[in-house]
């Protein structure tokens, strides 16, 4: 593993885990931060989501998109959910 990657796991939840098809995975990436890792996993998976409709957890702590992550963190990215 070079350097500049870490290895980090994912949880999916609502309809990111239906557009996954997985509950959770680990990856490993060379980017920086939260914001950059959700562009990745939107190409790579085909996410429709932006950024605005989401919010970002590392470690069990919402947190803004430009979060720095780190080799380890656990990082879910939570969609609007509705209920009745």
């Amino acid at each position: 593993m070079r350097a500049d990657q870490k290895t980090v796991s994912l949880l999916y939840f609502a309809v990111l885990r239906e557009q996954r098809g997985l509950n959770a995975e680990t990856r490993t990436t060379s980017v920086s931060t939260a914001g950059a890792l959700y562009e990745d996993l939107k190409r790579d998976c085909g996410f429709t989501l932006s950024r605005d409709d989401l919010r970002v957890s590392v470690n069990g702590a919402f947190v803004d998109f430009e979060q720095p992550i780190a080799d380890g963190d656990e990082i879910v990215f939570l969609p609007p959910v509705a209920g009745g």
